[in-house]
C-alpha cells in the first residue's frame, strides 16, 4: 500500500521536474534517508504528538542547500502526514530514474576476489544483453561460485559448484 502511495509522490515529482532538479532533489533525498536509520529520528517522524510543521523544519534542517522544488516536495509529505514514506519514495525515485537513464546497478556476489578487467568485462556483457548501461558492485562473501543480481531489471544469473557437481552426478546417472 505505502508503495503504491509513493510511486505516486515519484510520478508527481517526476513530471515537475527537469532532469538537473530531479537529480538535485534526488542528491537531498539521499542525505535525509540517513536520518532514518537512527531511532530517535523515526519516533520524532512517526510521533503524534509533534506537530508537522516541527517535523518539516526537522527533515528541512537535515540538508545545507535547499531548492524551492525540495521544499515545496518536503512541505507537501509533511502536510499529508507521509513523511514517513521518505526511504520507499528515495527507492522509487531511485528506479524511475534507472528506467528514464536506462543505467542499472547490480551486485555480483562471490568467494574470491575478482580483477576490475572481470567486472568491467561482465557489465559489458551484461549491457549488450539488456540494451543498457549496467553498473556492477562487488560483494566477497560465502558463495560458491559467483551470482550477478539485477534487481531492477528482476535479473539473476549464478554458477554455483555445488550446483555444477549436482547435474555432472545428475547426467552420469542418466547415462548409465
Amino acid at each position: 500500500m505505502s508503495g503504491a502511495i509513493a510511486k505516486k509522490y515519484v510520478n508527481a515529482l517526476m513530471s515537475g521536474c527537469d532532469d538537473g532538479e530531479l537529480a538535485e532533489v534526488y542528491g537531498l533525498l539521499l542525505q535525509v534517508v540517513e536520518a532514518f536509520k537512527l531511532e530517535k529520528f523515526n519516533n520524532i517522524v512517526l510521533s503524534p504528538d509533534v506537530s508537522s510543521k516541527a517535523k518539516e523544519e526537522l527533515v528541512l534542517s537535515l540538508v545545507e542547500n535547499k531548492n524551492m522544488k525540495f521544499q515545496n516536495f518536503i512541505r507537501l509529505l509533511s502536510n499529508n502526514d507521509r513523511l514517513k514514506l521518505i526511504p520507499i519514495v528515495i527507492k522509487e525515485l531511485k528506479y524511475q530514474l534507472s528506467l528514464k537513464n536506462n543505467t542499472f546497478e547490480g551486485s555480483v556476489s562471490t568467494n574470491f576476489k575478482m580483477s576490475q578487467a572481470q567486472i568491467s568485462m561482465l557489465e559489458e556483457n551484461f549491457s549488450k544483453k539488456f540494451n543498457a548501461k549496467i553498473k556492477l558492485n562487488v560483494n566477497e562473501n560465502s558463495y560458491p561460485g559467483i551470482k550477478v543480481e539485477l534487481d531492477d531489471l528482476g535479473v539473476e544469473v549464478s554458477f554455483s559448484v555445488e550446483r555444477l557437481k549436482a547435474q555432472m552426478t545428475e547426467h552420469i546417472l542418466k547415462a548409465i
